[in-house]
């Protein structure tokens, strides 16, 4: 019997990102397990893409929740494990204003130490330290108003206007702000380019459409700073191609607007 063609998609992605792999030596292979413990396995995976010398290691890995979709294909199973790790305190998620479906993640325990080494020494320090430990340690949102600010957590709005001054939150609107990366603006400015470059790569190809294995193998365009690999889970992630199976590998296919 012929297997699926779910499954065909499964195995050939599974067998794409093995052979990238032994290429590139990613950190720890997504593993054919399901459930939770593939989402666990598809966060480590992608924070080892993430280019931390490129910022000096003044960053947090910062991965995009559609790229966990690449390599997990139950997104219910996907959402819900982000959920409770978010609950747990373990992540934390970010909307960064790009596009309202586009979700930054990282881990809470890089995530506070990078903030604290950006902090330090600055007048802002004591302000950053108070919010870490009373707002970030015990919610787990990624927006908060101004009465909850006040009222429930006892923030002056100078101390507010600091934490935006510190970037740890940025304006949401009128008297709400969502929580922030410091210094996430050079990340935010090379992704954009980045899928920009790679999604043109695939425009120009004949047909608008590459095999992936051949797209890992190019040499990476001085646009692609965050790596080809990166781009590749969030072009798949975020459905900005088709992956059509074929007898020589997965086909990389600009989806149809």
């Amino acid at each position: 019997m012929l297997p699926s063609s779910h499954m065909k998609r499964k195995q050939l992605l599974s067998d794409t990102f093995k052979a990238k792999k032994q290429k590139l030596a990613f950190g720890s292979e997504p593993s054919e397990q399901e459930g939770p413990e593939a989402v666990d396995s598809a966060l480590q995976y992608l924070v080892s893409l993430f280019p931390r010398k490129l910022f000096e290691d003044s960053l947090p890995p910062l991965i995009l929740r559609h790229q966990i979709y690449s390599l997990v294909k139950d997104r219910t199973t996907v959402d819900r494990r982000l959920s409770q790790l978010k609950d747990e305190g373990r992540i934390r998620i970010f909307q960064h204003g790009l596009y309202a479906e586009t979700f930054f993640v990282t881990f809470t325990d890089n995530y506070k130490s990078k903030v604290l080494e950006f902090a330090s020494g600055k007048e802002f320090a004591r302000t950053v330290t108070k919010f870490l430990d009373s707002v970030v340690t015990s919610c787990p949102d990624i927006s908060y108003d101004k009465k909850r600010m006040l009222n429930e957590f006892g923030f002056r709005d100078t101390e507010i206007t600091q934490l935006v001054n510190a970037g740890v939150l940025t304006v949401r609107d009128a008297g709400s702000w969502w929580l922030a990366v410091p210094r996430a603006g050079r990340f935010v400015k090379y992704f954009i380019k980045g899928r920009k470059a790679v999604l043109g790569m695939i425009q120009k190809a004949k047909y608008k459409e590459v095999l992936l294995s051949d797209l890992q193998n190019r040499q990476t365009p001085r646009a692609v700073k965050l790596g080809i690999p990166y781009h590749i889970h969030d072009i798949i992630g975020a459905q900005l191609v088709d992956c059509v199976p074929t007898t020589t590998g997965t086909l990389l296919r600009l989806a149809d607007d």
